[in-house]
């Protein structure tokens, strides 16, 4: 990897666009970074590692993002780094651009830009630099996956951090360690030794599961086989288990057997015992049915001749009624004669009652006769009958006539007294319709004029309102203007006395024995003093975050300014200078009238309507009273005609009423006589065939009830039974055989009979002995059944077990073998005998690699008298640790680090880094570090061993290396020729190249 250039832009301490060309200095092999204490040296490195990894390296990475940003930069400016180096044969461009928060392009505040990244890649073929990536996390995996280090490793080879590896030398072997996994990544050893010790657990748990499921199978062995078993006292994962509890299933096993032999014994007797009482059960409960339906016979036929007399009568009573059966015609025939008789006399009783009393006494013959005459003079009225219809008709219409001549004078006179005032209303509507049309021309004309008014109006008012922003807007800048130039010289001042302080500020952080930032002795004979009022870096910081804040104020107030400036002038130049007291009367009775006129051509529709309504009017008057003439003519002729037909058709009634009010009412009494008459004579005729007829079966009903043997026919009749009287009667009977044919059978039964001699059944002693039986046979059955139950259940868990005990075997295996690897790898097993973690014992491979590269500059460094070396001494809890000692060849002894003098550990630190940095690259995959940085610890080391240092670094060269001191020391300055020099100011720090062509 070669750096070729950066460009730095709103960086750190770096204000504006700095530029660096690593070409030029790495021409010379040794280029020399100096500047004053807080100039920004650093902060060049950090560039650096910003732009290949994104973020700054060491204890500097909480100031990632927005804080990277300088303060010293101008608003607009946005902060950015473009490195351009060569990575294994390839050219690249990186451009990073943190988050910056900037002011809104349009409105007040500020809004957050992304962070932006760019990668580009020079083709020589096309001489052209072309696009590889935008993306963040592409750019990030390809420059790692180019130089084979992480950040971490970056930053420890190619960067060597500012009094890190003097700790490292000096370090513990836990912090050691730390530092080493991780610029070697051993995490994938920590990661097998975590996975072992996570497979031990998993194991181990499934072993103590599986012994846990078997000790489960042993408590339901012991509840199903109870006092038989005993449990082994033994926890999971104890040995022995598994042959303790097969061992007890086993036993639990043979004494089930035993209980399920016995309790087959017990259910064989019970069964026996259950099936004579059943027997003996079965013959006492036929017994006393036997006996119970003996005794039922035997109540029964005494109940039947009880009841002997009441069934011989029952039987005479149907033989008679069998006889009456006979009768029964002729009884039905004499009732229907004597029930027409008396229903044709009521009638011929009702009929001559409504008769004149000169027909009382008249026969069949006589009604006959008067009712034929009352017809034939009936039928000499129909004529009247037409006649006096028409004349209803005649009259009817005369009166139609005459009220519609009344209704047509009523028209007439109403039409002529409409017609005569037409011509005056006709001219009043013509006048409405001229004026309305007037007022709408008027309106239209109005409403032209009326929008430019009210536009300027507003204009007017907006004029008014922004001359009032306006000079609050221009009171605004001026105050805020006048605060800004205070600030400025507030912070100024405060910046000055800060800087005047500064030796007393560094001085504060000065620790007895340990190098001073500045200088890098470890003596401090006289520190500068802080003075009454000095001014520390938080007040200097508190005093430029108020000029800031000042200066966006004022840019905003003069923003605003401008705008309401703008503003005013478009308002102006659309009102004009008019007072808008005045162009609001204006505006104002410009809309009244616009209303007025409005409101009066509103009212052309109306009166143009109104005047075609009243021409249809006038046309329907005309029409109406020339029908109405017409009318009248017609009408008088009618009403002569009819006149005429009327007269001569009241002759005609008057002939053929008679004495009647009407030849209707004439006609009516005719009808009514007629039908009396009809109506006696039917009924007289009727009364008179009802009499032969009861007659006849009076005679009929004697000769019936002589045949069948009654005296009368009354006895004939009370002997009849109706059907509900005869089936009573018939079930009677039938029902008193059937039982006596029962009682019969019953008591000629041989068995029953035979039961009824022997002695009375006791059917509830057998059912108790039965039921005792059955009980005792039930309690064998469950026994039987639980015991059977028990030895499968055993069967089945003692199974069960055996074959988790066969399962578990492989598993105890393989937990007792992951155990032992996971103690080794952890430096718990006593088969580890420096009890080394793996991870340990791979760094302390790469710190005695580290150690033998160190110690090659090193002995140049010193002269040949230190050799860094490696110590397996165990530290801490009885483990080997990283140790690193020193060997003196003058004495010949191996010491420990610590005691190395202040400039001997900063060179036994930086062959370290050197040593370090080799390692690191071959482990990465042989990758060339063409620039390497070497950040302070110059300023502890005497003339001679400073030439021997410079020498030693010079030497990279032969490997075609480049390196970067980072340095205030002064002699360096003198000793190597090109410079990148950085120089602070008030408006930000800057770079300057020296002694590179």
């Amino acid at each position: 990897m070669r750096l070729h250039g950066i460009d730095i832009t709103a960086f750190g301490p770096f204000g504006g666009s700095q530029t660096v060309d690593f070409d030029a200095l790495s021409a010379a092999g040794l280029f020399l970074l100096h500047g004053p204490t807080g100039a920004g040296k650093t902060s060049v490195l950090d560039a650096v590692c910003y732009a290949l990894y994104g973020a700054v390296p060491g204890a500097r990475q909480g100031h990632q993002g927005m804080n990277l940003r300088s303060d010293h930069a101008e608003a607009g400016t946005r902060t950015e780094v473009r490195l351009e180096l060569t990575i294994a044969g390839r050219r690249l461009e990186i451009t990073r651009q943190p988050p910056w928060e900037r002011p809104k392009l349009r409105g007040k505040g500020t809004t957050v830009d992304k962070a932006q990244t760019w990668l580009r890649e020079y083709d020589a073929t096309a001489g052209a630099w072309k696009d590889l990536s935008r993306s963040h996390q592409e750019v990030g995996n390809e420059i790692e996956q180019l130089l084979g280090m992480s950040r971490e490793q970056f930053c420890q080879v190619v960067l060597l951090p500012q009094g890190d590896f003097a700790r490292f030398l000096r370090a513990d072997a836990e912090a050691r360690g730390r530092l080493l996994g991780r610029l070697f990544d051993t995490r994938r050893f920590a990661e097998v030794e975590k996975r072992l010790a996570e497979r031990r657990k998993a194991t181990e748990a499934r072993v103590r599961e599986g012994d846990a499921a078997l000790l489960a199978d042993a408590h339901r062995m012991q509840q199903e086989a109870g006092d038989a078993m005993e449990l082994p006292e033994v926890a999971p994962g104890e040995p022995g288990l598994a042959e303790a509890v097969l061992a007890a299933a086993a036993v639990a096993r043979s004494t089930a057997r035993e209980r399920l032999t016995l309790a087959h014994c017990r259910l064989t007797a019970a069964e026996s015992a259950q099936a004579a009482t059943d027997r003996a059960l079965t013959e006492v409960r036929e017994l006393a049915r036997l006996q119970g339906r003996f005794a039922e016979a035997r109540q029964r036929a005494v109940r039947l001749e009880e009841r002997a007399g009441a069934h011989r009568e029952a039987q005479e009573r149907m033989e008679r009624g069998r006889k009456a059966e006979g009768v029964a015609p002729a009884l039905e025939l004499r009732e229907a004669a004597e029930a027409g008789h008396r229903g044709a006399a009521a009638a011929e009783a009702r009929a001559r009652a409504l008769l004149p009393e000169t027909f009382a006494g008249a026969g069949v013959t006589g009604l006959a006769t008067a009712a034929r005459r009352a017809a034939e003079e009936l039928g000499g009225l129909e004529s009247a009958r037409r006649a006096e219809r028409r004349l209803a008709e005649v009259l009817e219409e005369r009166g139609r006539l005459d009220r519609q001549d009344r209704d047509d004078e009523d028209v007439l006179r109403e039409a002529e007294g409409w017609l005569a005032d037409w011509d005056a209303a006709r001219a009043g509507l013509q006048a409405r319709i001229d004026s309305a049309q007037e007022a709408a021309t008027r309106a239209e004309q109005l409403a032209v004029q009326r929008e430019p008014a009210r536009r300027r109006l507003e204009a007017a008012r907006l004029r008014d309102e922004l001359g009032r922003d306006t000079d609050e807007a221009q009171r605004a800048a001026l105050a805020a203007e006048h605060r800004a130039l205070e600030a400025r010289a507030h912070w100024l001042d405060l910046k000055e006395q800060r800087l005047n302080g500064i030796a007393a500020e560094l001085a504060a952080g000065l620790v007895d024995g340990e190098p001073c930032a500045v200088c890098g002795a470890t003596e401090h004979p006289a520190p500068a003093r802080k003075f009454a009022g000095h001014v520390d870096r938080e007040a200097e910081e508190r005093a430029l975050a108020a000029l800031q804040r000042a200066d966006e104020q004022r840019a905003g107030d003069e923003r605003r300014l401008g705008v309401a400036r703008e503003a005013l002038a478009a308002a102006t130049a659309e009102a004009g200078d008019t007072p808008t007291v005045q162009l609001a009367a204006q505006a104002d009775e410009l809309e009244q009238e616009y209303t007025r006129a409005r409101r009066a051509a509103s009212a052309l529709h109306a009166a143009h309507e109104e005047l075609r309504l009243a021409e249809q009017e006038r046309e329907r008057r005309l029409a109406d009273r020339q029908q109405a003439r017409v009318r009248a003519a017609e009408h008088l002729t009618r009403r002569e005609a009819l006149d005429r037909e009327r007269a001569a058709l009241e002759q005609e009634l008057a002939r053929a009423r008679g004495g009647a009010d009407s030849v209707a009412a004439r006609a009516a009494q005719l009808e009514r006589r007629a039908a009396l008459l009809t109506d006696a004579a039917d009924t007289a005729r009727a009364a008179d065939d009802a009499a032969q007829r009861l007659k006849d079966a009076d005679a009929r009903l004697a000769d019936a009830a002589y045949r069948a043997g009654f005296d009368t026919p009354q006895a004939a009749a009370a002997a009849l039974l109706d059907g509900a009287a005869h089936r009573e009667l018939q079930h009677r009977l039938d029902a008193w055989q059937s039982e006596e044919a029962a009682v019969r059978a019953v008591l000629a039964e041989t068995d029953t009979a035979a039961a009824a001699q022997r002695p009375p059944a006791d059917p509830t002693a057998a059912e108790e002995s039965a039921q005792r039986a059955a009980r005792r046979l039930r309690e064998a059955a469950s026994a039987c059944d639980a015991a059977a139950r028990c030895c499968a259940e055993l069967d089945r868990l003692s199974a069960r077990a055996a074959d988790g005990v066969r399962r578990l075997a492989p598993l105890r295996e393989e937990y007792e073998r992951v155990a032992r690897l996971a103690a080794l790898t952890a430096g718990t097993s006593a088969d580890n005998e420096r009890r080394m973690r793996l991870e340990s014992y791979v760094l302390a491979a790469r710190l005695e690699q580290v150690a033998a590269a160190a110690t090659v500059r090193l002995q140049r460094m010193s002269s040949g008298r230190y050799t860094l070396v490696h110590s397996a001494d165990r530290s801490g809890r009885g483990r080997s640790g990283l140790g690193l000692h020193v060997v003196d060849a003058w004495t010949g002894r191996e010491r420990d680090t610590a005691t190395l003098s202040g400039g001997e550990t900063f060179f036994a630190s930086l062959a370290l880094a050197l040593g370090l940095a080799d390692v690191v690259t071959d482990e990465a995959g042989g990758v060339r570090l063409d620039t390497l940085f070497i950040d302070e610890g110059f300023g502890s080391l005497d003339d001679q061993t400073l030439d021997e240092v410079l020498d030693v670094l010079d030497s990279l060269r032969e490997r075609d290396r480049s390196v970067g001191i980072v340095s205030h020391v002064a002699d360096l300055r003198r000793r190597i020729h090109a410079q990148l020099e950085v120089v602070k100011g008030r408006t930000g720090s800057a770079l300057r190249q020296r002694g590179v062509r």
